[in-house]
């Protein structure tokens, strides 16, 4: 893990948290999200308590297993009516912040991504989590109001950006198929603004991810930030920050073949 410790990342989540629930109020529970088709807001908010409250769970019971997910179905049909929606998200998220703040720093329990601990990896997945979640919400806010759209460089710190590009390469990625192509591809991925260098190569209907810079068939670079925008596909946003040199069919690749909506 790089960029930030553990009480960093249970701050972010704090404000990121924060800040989420009040752009929900400013666009509306109706209001479009643009990176995510085909939700309201109302669905965001929901997604988001749902999932702090099933982190929340396995850090205050200390959980052996993971607890099953609800579909996305069940979890965009259920909670609370609109009219208490976001007070209820603002308690759980309150409740997940105190959960990780007051756990023992050696708790055992489930997790599902390589970290050095527990409690570090639920306080930094629930911080990446909840960071982006927050700019969509502010995107969706922007949009309802038709003001200008938020900026991934004001809205991510750029050491924060940097462990979040990291989480999800190392992590996510590295977990997840694509559909191989014909040829073996690589990608690298250069942050200008920190020392963030990962190299990815496309092979056999896997990732493999590692730290380094290395030659690659498709180069992207730019900005903490912006990658960390681009490579969560929230690139409509930061196409003026990143730069792609080489194959311009690999990112397309990865943007189809990453999909993480829990």
């Amino acid at each position: 893990m790089s960029g930030v410790d553990v009480e960093a990342h249970i701050s972010a989540l704090e404000r990121d948290g924060l800040l989420l629930g009040d752009a929900a109020a400013a666009a509306g529970l109706t209001a479009e999200v643009p990176p995510c088709p085909g939700w309201q807001v109302r669905d965001l908010v929901r997604h988001l308590a749902y999932v702090h409250a099933w982190a929340a769970t396995h850090v205050r019971e200390q959980r052996e297993e993971l607890i099953d997910e609800a579909s996305e179905a069940d979890v965009l049909g259920g909670g609370p009516p609109d009219a208490e929606l976001i007070a209820k998200y603002r308690e759980g998220h309150a409740n997940l912040v105190r959960a990780l703040r007051e756990a023992d720093p050696g708790i055992k329990c489930a997790t599902f991504l390589p970290a050095p601990s527990p409690l570090a990896f639920w306080a930094r997945r629930q911080a990446h989590e909840t960071a982006i979640h927050r700019f969509d919400a502010q995107l969706a806010a922007a949009k309802a109001r038709a003001a200008a759209i938020p900026s991934p460089l004001d809205a991510f710190d750029p050491a924060f950006a940097d462990d979040g590009v990291d989480e999800l390469l190392m992590g996510f990625a590295a977990r997840r198929r694509y559909k191989p192509g014909s040829t073996e591809q690589t990608l690298a991925i250069r942050a200008t603004d920190t020392a963030g260098r990962w190299h990815v190569r496309l092979a056999d209907g896997r990732r493999q991810v590692e730290r380094g810079d290395h030659p690659a068939d498709c180069v992207l670079e730019g900005p903490a930030p912006g990658l960390y925008a681009l490579l969560w596909n929230r690139g409509d946003s930061v196409q003026a920050h990143v730069t792609a040199t080489g194959d311009p069919r690999i990112p397309d690749i990865w943007g189809a073949s990453v999909q993480v909506r829990w």
